[in-house]
């Protein structure tokens, strides 16, 4: 149409490939350890070689599809387990990677790298305010919440849109991204985000495909699709972010 606002035609949203930091994190819960054992900052924390091996089977279905099919813009949080994914998945096309800082990883704050179990022992207050309001506006000391996240990806889509008119957009990002990029596309209640969220997690390398229809909606086609991973006899691994539920 004609008057329809500017705005890519589809998108895929990507969660990055398996970190070091799901490893840490699991192998934490595992153990009942208050905090993950890594000593390096959440923007810096790599692919393990499962995620590195998810992100290039990505890699090789995406060029594999029809050409008025591929990908033709890419942008990615700067963290590197979600750049590395990003460029890896995309090398066969030809495309730059752009960074975008709004796609980061949800801040924990003072909560980052510890578990669950660790937040309920050393900040028990804490914990009863996160279980009072709830996980989409609980915030970390020092962190963000879930509908921080929410408007920075309105401010990304608003001027992204532009950009990326008429685009089939890749967006390479992480597991509460993704989610509200949902409840922003999909204009979801809050009641309805956290329902998908508890009912199925976002795997690793997985894609989530969105097409723009005439009336400028986007249209969900596919949620947390792995079947490139299975495809290539890949490990599916779905372990959440580095992120405390107490």
């Amino acid at each position: 149409m004609a008057d329809q606002e500017p705005g890519p035609a589809v998108v895929w949203l990507v969660r990055h490939g398996e970190s070091v930091g799901n490893l840490a994190d699991a192998h934490a819960r595992r153990s009942g350890a208050g905090r993950l054992d890594l000593d390096i900052r959440d923007p810096d924390v790599p692919l393990s070689d499962t995620g590195r091996a998810q992100a290039e089977a990505l890699g090789r279905w995406l060029a594999a599809l029809p050409a008025d099919e591929r990908p033709t813009a890419v942008l990615s949080s700067p963290f590197e387990r979600a750049l590395t994914t990003a460029r890896l998945a995309t090398a066969d096309l030809g495309l730059r990677v752009r960074v975008d800082e709004r796609l980061r990883e949800r801040d924990f704050g003072a909560f980052d790298r510890m578990t669950g179990d660790g937040i309920r022992e050393q900040f028990p207050d804490e914990a009863a305010r996160r279980d009072l309001l709830g996980k989409f506006y609980y915030r970390p000391p020092g962190g963000e919440s879930w509908a921080d996240v929410a408007l920075r990806i309105r401010s990304l889509l608003a001027t992204e849109a532009l950009r990326h008119d008429c685009e089939r957009l890749v967006v390479v990002a992480h597991q509460a991204v993704v989610m509200v990029f949902r409840y922003v596309l999909e204009e979801l209640t809050e009641q309805e985000l956290l329902e998908a969220d508890r009912e199925e997690q976002v795997a690793n390398a997985s894609i989530t495909r969105y097409e723009r229809e005439e009336s400028g909606d986007f249209r969900l086609v596919v949620f947390n699709e792995v079947d490139h991973l299975v495809a290539e006899h890949e490990d599916v691994t779905e372990e959440p972010d580095a992120a405390p539920q107490p």
